[in-house]
């Protein structure tokens, strides 16, 4: 026994079936690809910061190194200052710091600023002119990665005290 093919036509309430069929597989299609696209951003954001945490902790782990040189260079002694040697720890902490500069790290701003706690560690604070605090003195380089702070910059604060009766 063979089966004849079903010669019917589809009726218009078939074919008005399948157009909804296809309007919600569409909606589902669309809503599908849209989170596949936030999946996909989200990701790179995601990844971006997590550069950018790692490139601050190895800048952190660098600080100290950097820190040193810096203070050598701040005491050699007189008959060393034009000697090949210092010249060449110069190069190096010039090397550091544009190495850094492009990591994007920033040294913090600091004497003759407006003191800012989210920028600046006070380690004290100095009678001075003016109401406003000021960066007096930097005791130790602070840096940031665009608007992260890897380390404050320590400072003395100059001030007018107001003394409280």
């Amino acid at each position: 026994m063979t089966k004849k093919p079903s010669t019917q036509q589809p009726s218009q309430a078939d074919d008005a079936d399948t157009q909804v069929l296809i309007g919600k597989l569409t909606d589902a299609l669309q809503r599908e690809r849209a989170d596949a696209e936030n999946l996909r951003r989200r990701h790179q954001e995601d990844m971006a910061s997590l550069r950018t945490v790692v490139r601050a902790g190895v800048v952190k782990d660098l600080l100290p190194v950097i820190d040193n040189f810096e203070r050598a260079l701040k005491h050699v002694p007189k008959d060393l200052e034009g000697h090949d040697y210092i010249k060449g720890v110069q190069s190096v902490v010039k090397q550091f710091e544009k190495t850094l500069s492009d990591l994007g790290v920033e040294r913090i701003k600091t004497v003759g600023e407006p003191f800012n706690p989210h920028l600046h560690e006070a380690i004290s604070i100095e009678e001075g002119e003016g109401d406003v605090e000021i960066v007096s003195e930097e005791l130790q380089s602070g840096y940031k990665l665009g608007d992260e702070v890897i380390r404050h910059a320590t400072v003395r604060v100059s001030t007018k005290l107001k003394l409280q009766v």
